[in-house]
């Protein structure tokens, strides 16, 4: 039986690392791809489940994007977490360290992470979405809002620019319509008919 030479070993492992080395800069866009699609799809779940929410209690429940889960919390509309609460008026800022309790206040029924990296960058046209009996977009107050209106969330690469300003991420943004319908959309695409086009 005969073994492999060094030469052939070396011969090798340079084919390894340079298809390796081909596949990384793919790899990188990739892993970015991922992370925007990972926050889009948190934020988006949980303003669908805050319409379900307040279709089910028949009351507003709106979702805030803050900018911790502290007890010092503060609404922001670049805040990688969200909190879901009850009540067009029960402010949950400054209280987000609450235990999850519908009876008391600041009555939060869910709160979680948008993204727990500072590569992504969240920029939301509001900080307050809010859902009301009927599964539309609701007033608050504390802060004050009116309903209804187009409302935006852009998820984007920190580092990175993306498909549409010409660079090789792919962006999402998640909208919110008067009538209280959730999606998740591709600002990239500009084919009509498209369901992921904004």
């Amino acid at each position: 039986m005969r073994g492999m030479t060094l030469i052939e070993l070396m011969i090798g492992l340079t084919i390894v690392a340079v298809v390796l080395m081909l596949g990384m800069p793919s790899m990188a866009v990739w892993m970015k791809n991922s992370r925007i699609r990972t926050a889009a799809d948190s934020l988006h779940n949980s303003m669908q489940a805050a319409r379900a929410e307040a279709v089910r209690r028949n009351q507003v429940v709106r979702v805030q994007v803050v900018d911790s889960l502290n007890g010092d919390c503060s609404l922001s509309s670049s805040g990688h977490y969200w909190v879901m609460s009850l009540g067009s008026a029960s402010n949950p800022a400054s209280s987000c360290a609450s235990a999850i309790d519908d009876s008391t206040a600041p009555k939060i029924l869910q709160k979680g992470a948008v993204t727990n990296t500072a590569n992504i960058t969240i920029n939301a046209s509001q900080t307050v979405f809010a859902f009301n009996g009927l599964g539309q977009q609701a007033s608050t107050t504390e802060p004050t809002t009116t309903a209804p209106q187009a409302m935006t969330v852009q998820i984007t690469a920190a580092d990175s620019s993306c498909v549409q300003a010409g660079g090789e991420i792919r962006c999402l943004n998640i909208s919110v319509s008067p009538a209280g319908q959730v999606r998740m959309c591709d600002p990239a695409i500009s084919t009509a008919g498209d369901a992921l086009k904004c």
